[in-house]
């Protein structure tokens, strides 16, 4: 893979031209890999128009030194880490401290980092009454975004985003709680007490505890399942400049704390485009119900004219294989073989789909293969993780690549508040008309 500069370059200007025949050279940026791309910032004040990029698919809208990811190839980096390295060899501790300081900590930093999260990661106890304002049935997501965005009113030592202090210590203060309120939010929703974190576990081991254990005995978490629900937060840390991710940057761009802003993401995140995949994936395989009617769903989704379509295969930006995919894939067989689960006709139809899917000619020429919401629903479901928690999940991984790119954001002496373009196709100016003379 070649290396250019560390940081944008200019190459050979773009020249562009107007209908009026004025022209415009535009510098042509270089980042380190990737496509180049064209510094448009003079386009309007040069020749009075802008670009039309509906959904901004071919606009960069910030330089990033985080996530690097190449969909043609299958290529997902983390500050230049491969994910398959990282998913393999480190702890979510250890990529989070990566994300957020640009290089994997040494020892004593990663103790330290850890120490500092543990430290953060009860929440203030008047925070725990705000659950009660929510109804049992209410979905997860909307008690996060509700709590999330709370957290504000009770950390003002935290709220100076011009503070580097003040960015350091909201940063671990939301990575630390984020698995505690997700917790309270799966508790309350089945009537049980909260717990409380614990010193003595790791992020991942104690997230599980808050899940799932209760007060009146010990829970002892299985290592199986701590390592494959730490290896999901890991896949699932960032993913470059998704629709969450841009949300919490455009937040952000205007001063907002960051405690708003993850709010925000949050709220992005739990749009079925988005973070809904692997609640999609189960709903799927309850419709194919049992493994002998996968014949016949297989054909349905070759249908063109067919609106069923297999969830949990191929990805909208990976266009080869997504590279978290074969990672999660040894920690669902791990986690199903652990748990000794089978048996379970809906975890039974969604390995014997991957083994057909994995040798269908037609899935393999078109590269279709089971993406990481595939496996990681099904981790889900068989841990007994209902599937309004899976969205939750996923923000609870995605929080620290939301705050490394927000401190980022704020960090970079470029950043602007955000202000996107629109092409105007209403009605042209026109007098007011008095209502009686209205037809």
């Amino acid at each position: 893979m070649a290396q250019k500069s560390e940081s944008p370059t200019n190459g050979n200007d773009f020249l562009l031209s107007s209908g009026g025949g004025d022209s415009l050279g535009l510098p042509r940026l270089q980042g380190t890999i990737g496509p180049d791309v064209v510094d448009i910032r003079r386009l309007y004040s040069d020749l009075g128009c802008f670009t039309y990029d509906p959904g901004f698919v071919a606009t960069a809208s910030c330089a990033s030194r985080l996530t690097y990811i190449d969909g043609e190839e299958g290529i997902l980096l983390h500050r230049g880490y491969p994910i398959q390295q990282l998913a393999e060899n480190s702890t979510f501790t250890e990529v989070a401290f990566l994300l957020l300081n640009g290089e994997l900590p040494s020892a004593r930093e990663l103790s330290d980092f850890e120490n500092a999260l543990k430290r953060y990661s009860m929440i203030h106890d008047q925070l725990t009454r705000l659950f009660s304002g929510f109804r049992r049935d209410a979905h997860p997501m909307a008690i996060m975004v509700g709590v999330i965005g709370a957290l504000s009113a009770f950390y003002h030592d935290s709220l100076d985003i011009d503070d580097p202090r003040h960015r350091m210590v909201a940063s671990y203060r939301l990575i630390a709680k984020m698995p505690t309120i997700a917790a309270m939010a799966y508790k309350y929703s089945i009537g049980q007490p909260f717990m409380y974190p614990r010193n003595a576990l790791s992020y991942a081991e104690n997230f599980l505890h808050m899940m799932f254990g209760v007060p009146t005995e010990e829970y002892e978490v299985n290592p199986v399942l701590a390592k494959a629900i730490d290896r999901i937060f890991i896949l699932h840390a960032d993913h470059e400049q998704n629709a969450s991710t841009s949300t919490v940057r455009l937040a952000g761009s205007s001063g907002a704390n960051p405690f708003a802003c993850i709010a925000a993401g949050i709220a992005c995140l739990w749009g079925p485009a988005h973070g809904g995949a692997n609640e999609a994936v189960l709903a799927m395989l309850g419709e194919i119900g049992s493994v002998e009617n996968i014949p016949q769903f297989i054909d349905r989704a070759k249908d063109r004219d067919d609106p069923f379509r297999l969830m949990g295969f191929g990805h909208r930006v990976y266009k080869n294989y997504d590279p978290r995919a074969a990672v999660l894939r040894e920690s669902a067989h791990a986690v199903l073989k652990e748990l000794g689960v089978g048996n379970e006709p809906l975890l039974e139809l969604a390995m014997e789909l991957e083994r057909i899917a994995l040798n269908d000619e037609y899935f393999v020429e078109r590269k279709l293969f089971p993406n990481v919401d595939f496996y990681s629903g099904i981790i889900f479901r068989a841990m007994g993780i209902p599937v309004s928690m899976f969205t939750v999940m996923f923000a609870l991984a995605r929080t620290v690549g939301w705050i490394a790119q927000w401190k980022e954001m704020i960090e970079d002496p470029d950043q602007r508040i955000g202000r996107p373009r629109q092409l105007y196709t209403g009605p042209t100016e026109r007098d007011y008309t008095p209502i009686d003379r209205r037809s």
